[in-house]
């Protein structure tokens, strides 16, 4: 190969890096964001999503911290302003009297 070449492979082969490093940085950074805001809604602290910057072990471990800690949260309103959006179902339907016998089948 000409000395050349092999200049220009490996300046592409380092922008390449350069490039799948940046990636790799931005999809920490927004993971970190995101289970950031995960935790603070969840009522947890929310600097608990840097420990996803742990190798490997740290997203388990921020899922695994969310999936099984209590989440100290206030219910969300009932939409309907405690209303029932409808009446409860009756128990029978049509109600039936309670001495009904069915005729008896016709005669041929």
């Amino acid at each position: 190969m000409d000395p050349n070449q092999v200049n220009h492979m490996a300046g592409a082969i380092a922008g390449m890096m350069g490039f799948f490093m940046l990636f790799g940085i931005a999809i920490v950074v927004f993971a970190i964001f995101l289970f950031w805001r995960i935790l603070t809604k969840a009522g947890l602290a929310g600097p608990l999503a840097l420990i996803v910057l742990f190798p490997g072990i740290g997203w388990i471990i921020v899922v695994c911290i969310l999936a099984f800690s209590d989440w100290r949260v206030v219910p969300a309103p009932n939409p309907n302003g405690g209303l029932q959006p409808y009446p409860p179902p009756p128990t029978s339907y049509p109600p039936a009297p309670a001495s009904y016998n069915p005729p008896p089948p016709p005669q041929p």
